[in-house]
C-alpha cells in the first residue's frame, strides 16, 4: 500500500488505500500521477458522500445497469416490457463490455451514428436512448453511482407524427380483401379506435351483446385504466355473428373459446402479410393497422362527439395525443373552402344594393 494511496504497477497507477475502514484497490488506467491523485480524491469524496455503495461503482457494468432496468419494468408491471427488452438488446450490442463509469457522451454519439447508418429512424433510436438514460437514473437512485457519472445523452429530433388515416371508401376497399378472421378485428378497431392488442385479446366475458357494450379491465390497457364502449348497431351485428360462429366452432371441436376474435379457435398472433396484401389490392399500400385508431378519432370528431367522450372511447389520456390523431385531411380542407365560399357569397348578396333602394337612388341622382 502506497503512502499516498497510490501504487505503480508497470507504467499504470493504481489506487491502493483504506478509506473510512474500507480497502480500495482499482486501476486508475493512466500513467499520469496527477490524474491518478485526482481520481483518488474523487473516490474519497464519493465514499464520504455515499458511503460503502460507492465502492461498487468501479465494478458496475452496463450489464448491471441493464439488469436493474429490466427488473424495474417487471416489478412495476409495465406493459411495454417487451419493447424495453428489445432496446436493451440493441444497446448491449454496443455497450455490452463497458463499465458504467466509462460510458461517455462521445460513446453515446458514436452509438447514435451507428444506428443511423443502419437505417433506423430517430424515433426508434430515441426510445433506446431513453432506456439508457433510465438505466443511469436508476443506478444513481440506488446510489450505485453518482450523478457525475451520468453522461449527457442527447435526444434526436423526430419526424412529425404519421398522418395516415382511411377515408370511408378506402377502408371499405381494404375490408373486401381481408381474411375472414381479420375483417371483424378491423371493423371493431375502425369504430372504437382501440389498439390492436386491446382488440385481439378481447374475451367474451367482457362483451354484453344484450346491452351492446364492451369493457376493458383495469390493468389490461396501455394506460392501465379500464374503459367501456357502446357499439353501433352495425358493429353489434358483427359481434353477434362472431359469437354465433364461435359457438358453432365450439360444438364442432368440443372446446371453449374465450376470445372474441380468433383463428379457428386459436389466438391471432400475426397477420401483417395478410393486412399488407389487402391494402395493396385496395390501392392503399403502406397503410398501417394503427391508422384505424387515427381514423376512428377523426370520425368521432366529425360526428360531433364531444372530445371528452371520444377520448374515453379510444383510451387517450392526454389531449395532446388525442389532437395529434385528430388529423385534418385534404377533403376537410376542400370542405372548408366550400363553406367559406358559400359564406362570402352570402355576405356579398346581403350587402349588394337593392334596385330601387336607398343606395340605388343615390347612384341614380349622381
Amino acid at each position: 500500500m502506497g503512502r499516498d494511496g497510490l501504487r505503480r504497477r508497470g507504467t499504470i497507477w493504481h489506487i491502493d488505500t483504506c478509506i473510512r475502514g474500507h480497502r480500495i484497490r482499482e486501476s486508475c488506467e493512466t500513467d499520469d500521477r496527477k490524474q491518478a491523485l485526482s481520481m483518488l480524491r474523487q473516490r474519497q469524496a464519493e465514499l464520504d458522500q455515499r458511503g460503502p455503495p460507492a465502492l461498487r461503482t468501479p465494478k458496475l457494468t452496463f450489464t448491471d445497469l441493464a439488469r436493474d432496468f429490466i427488473t424495474d419494468y417487471r416489478v412495476n408491471g409495465k406493459r411495454s416490457l417487451g419493447k424495453a427488452e428489445k432496446s436493451v438488446a440493441h444497446l448491449a450490442q454496443y455497450f455490452g463490455g463497458y463499465r458504467a463509469t466509462n460510458i461517455t457522451t462521445h460513446d453515446v454519439r458514436a452509438y447514435i451514428e451507428k444506428r443511423q447508418q443502419a437505417g433506423l429512424a430517430n424515433g426508434t433510436i430515441n426510445r433506446e436512448l431513453a432506456a439508457l438514460k433510465r438505466m443511469f437514473q436508476l443506478g444513481a437512485r440506488a446510489r450505485l453511482l453518482s450523478t457525475d457519472h451520468i453522461p449527457d445523452i442527447p435526444m434526436l429530433k423526430e419526424a412529425p407524427p404519421r398522418a395516415g388515416f382511411f377515408e370511408a371508401e378506402q377502408f371499405q376497399g381494404v375490408s373486401r380483401y381481408l381474411r375472414p378472421e381479420i375483417k371483424p378485428v378491423a371493423l371493431f378497431a375502425h369504430e372504437t379506435g382501440w389498439r390492436l392488442r386491446e382488440v385481439i385479446t378481447l374475451e367474451w366475458r367482457q362483451v354484453d351483446l344484450t346491452e351492446g357494450s364492451v369493457r376493458l379491465d383495469p390493468g389490461t390497457t396501455k394506460n392501465g385504466e379500464g374503459r367501456v364502449a357502446y357499439c353501433s348497431p352495425e358493429l353489434l351485428a358483427v359481434l353477434r355473428a362472431q359469437k354465433a360462429a364461435t359457438r358453432e366452432l365450439e360444438r364442432e371441436k368440443g372446446i371453449i373459446i374465450p376470445r372474441v376474435f380468433h383463428r379457428k379457435g386459436k389466438r391471432i398472433l400475426r397477420f401483417l402479410a395478410s393486412w399488407q396484401t389487402a391494402c395493396k389490392k385496395a390501392g392503399v399500400p403502406g397503410m398501417l393497422f394503427h391508422d384505424l385508431r387515427r381514423t376512428a378519432v377523426r370520425n368521432m370528431v366529425r360526428a360531433g362527439i364531444p372530445e371528452r367522450v371520444a377520448m374515453q372511447i379510444s383510451g387517450h389520456r392526454t389531449r395532446s395525443v388525442f389532437e395529434r390523431y385528430n388529423i385534418v385531411s385534404e377533403s376537410d380542407l376542400r370542405e372548408a373552402a366550400k363553406r367559406l365560399s358559400a359564406h362570402n357569397n352570402g355576405s356579398t348578396d346581403r350587402h349588394r344594393p337593392v334596385a330601387g333602394g336607398p343606395d340605388s337612388s343615390i347612384h341614380e341622382r349622381r
